[in-house]
Formats: C-alpha cells, sequence, structure tokens
C-alpha cells in the first residue's frame, strides 16, 4: 500500500513525553537521548490515493521548497535502517524532500531508523511507493520541469562537472544492488530522465561508497549550484520546538 508519511506532531511528541528540560547536558542529555530514540516518529498518515502530494508541515522549509519544484531524494529499495535515518537527518538540513521506493530492507518504524534520524523526523516530507513503477507513475504525474538522474558506479557524467537544475529527482540505489535496470533506463531515457552520474573514487580496493555519504556528497553539490536557494524556505520553529533539537550532536 502506498504510504504517505507525515512525520511530524511536535506538540503531541512534547505532551506524550511530559516535557523537555532546557539544557543539554546532565539528565537532560539523556533524557533527549531516550526522546531520539524512542519517539522520533509520532505519527503516521495513510494516503487514501498513491495520487496525492506528500504533505509536511504547515509553512516547513521542505513544503515551500516542493512548490518552488526544487530538490528531492529518491532510495531505492535501501536495506539498512541506520542509513536511511540519516539520509532523512540530510534532507532535513536541505530541506528537501524523501522518497523510499519498496521493497524495502527494513520496518518503517524500525527503532535504528529513527534513531538515525535524531528529532528531525518531523521536518522531513517521506512518500513510501510500493515499487519503482509506482514511483514512476507518481512521478509523472508532478507539476513543471523535472527530471531522474541515477548515482552510479556505472554513471556516464562525473557529479561535480554535471549542471543540475531546479525540479532534480536524485535517485539512488540498494546498497547491496545498486538501481535495477528499469529505474536506469527510465533515468538514462529522454523522457524522464536527464543522465547517469558517478561520484568519482577508488575502486582498486573500495567496492562503493556508503550510501548516506552518497547523498550528502551529491545533495549538496546539487544545492550548491543552485545557490541553496531551498535554504531559503526553512520554517521558524515556535518556541516549544525548540526543546526538541540537542545543543550539541549526542549520536556523532
Amino acid at each position: 500500500m502506498d504510504l504517505c508519511l507525515r512525520l511530524r506532531a511536535l506538540a503531541h511528541c512534547r505532551a506524550t513525553l511530559g516535557g523537555f528540560p532546557a539544557s543539554a547536558h546532565g539528565s537532560g542529555r539523556c533524557q533527549r537521548r531516550r526522546v531520539a530514540s524512542s519517539s522520533a516518529i509520532c505519527s503516521l498518515a495513510v494516503a487514501s490515493s498513491g495520487n496525492e502530494a506528500a504533505a509536511g508541515p504547515v509553512g516547513s522549509g521542505v513544503e515551500v521548497a516542493r512548490a518552488k519544484r526544487m530538490l528531492n531524494v529518491v532510495l531505492v529499495s535501501p536495506m539498512i535502517p541506520g542509513n536511511t535515518g540519516s539520509i532523512a537527518r540530510t534532507c532535513a538540513a536541505a530541506a528537501v524532500g524523501l522518497h523510499l521506493v519498496g521493497p524495502l530492507g527494513y520496518n518503517i518504524d524500525d527503532t535504528k531508523l529513527k534513531r538515525a534520524g535524531l528529532d528531525y523526523w518531523p521536518y522531513v516530507v517521506v512518500k513510501v511507493h510500493d515499487t519503482w513503477d509506482d514511483f514512476r507513475d507518481y512521478f509523472m504525474q508532478q507539476d513543471g520541469d523535472k527530471r531522474l538522474l541515477a548515482f552510479t558506479k556505472r554513471g556516464t557524467n562525473i557529479h561535480s562537472d554535471f549542471s543540475y537544475k531546479p525540479g532534480d529527482w536524485l535517485v539512488f540505489g540498494s546498497e547491496t544492488k545498486g538501481l535495477p535496470e528499469s529505474a536506469l533506463e527510465d533515468c538514462a531515457g529522454e523522457a524522464l530522465g536527464g543522465g547517469t552520474i558517478r561520484i568519482p573514487m577508488v575502486e582498486t580496493y573500495v567496492r562503493c561508497l556508503n550510501l548516506s555519504v552518497s547523498v550528502g556528497v551529491a545533495l549538496y553539490e546539487a544545492a550548491r549550484q543552485l545557490n541553496y536557494e531551498q535554504l531559503q524556505y526553512q520554517p521558524d520553529l515556535p518556541e516549544e520546538a525548540q526543546g526538541l533539537f540537542p545543543a550539541e550532536d549526542i549520536y556523532g
């Protein structure tokens, strides 16, 4: 079933857990660790139709960025929940949407997935598609200029030499198998795709880069070329939401 995840409900999180301490040290640090590992994802909304756009927090940067047709990240059959959680955190920082294409190698409520995303899940718009065909249909229904860009070791363009545009969807494959042929064909085809891209690396003794590292490298190069325009639409957090975010990075 096609799911539309609304990973938000900050007020609900706060009420459920009885509030957050003001200090980032001592017992406050432990309290935030508990929040991140057990309650980072507080609500799950199921869309009635796969044609509906995923919705984020009202006024959120990623919501406005979508309206401006900026960037999206697509993970096809990701296997490791920690990688997806880290990527979600990166997407929150970059104010871009995240799409997960099944089959997934974990349950969407996996504890490791929540923990790796810290408390940033409320600011990530996530849409889950059962298959690549489902995602393809969804992509084709989106308005405006858009193209699929496949990141693969077999890519014909180096990521830093490629010219990115608003409306680019950055597509990444599984940690173990990479992208399926159907996805590569769509990304390379003239109808939907903009090409295949690779990130240079030593290949004699390194099989591949970590998925979350690859997404970070590619996403921020694309954002840099677009002058980080999507960051202009970041939300003004209400005062009560500030306590959700640790003053120091306790996970490294």
